[in-house]
């Protein structure tokens, strides 16, 4: 499926105003998540910013067995998917 020209047939619109707005809704999504805003859309789902801890270790096998490593402190992209949507993938067709 092609998002555009799917959004183009069911608001009845052209594939270019179509494009304007999914691209707007997508930037907003994208600027409010990297701010550290949690982006909520009813029925849905949810994305925020997620801190991810960083680990350090020894390699285990291989040529550089023994050699250090360290990941450092970073962040991750998280989508819950709303009611509304689980709902509707459980659904057997």
């Amino acid at each position: 499926m092609e998002l555009i020209s799917a959004v183009a047939i069911k608001g009845e619109m052209s594939k270019k105003s179509a494009e304007q707005a999914i691209d707007a809704v997508f930037n907003v999504i994208k600027d409010a998540v990297v701010d550290g805003d949690k982006v909520q859309i009813v029925n849905f789902g949810a994305f925020e910013k997620k801190a991810t801890k960083g680990a350090e270790g020894t390699i285990q096998f291989g040529e550089r067995k023994g050699q250090k490593w360290v990941s450092e402190n970073s962040f991750r992209v998280s989508f819950k998917a709303g009611k509304g949507f689980s709902d509707a993938v459980k659904v057997v067709k």
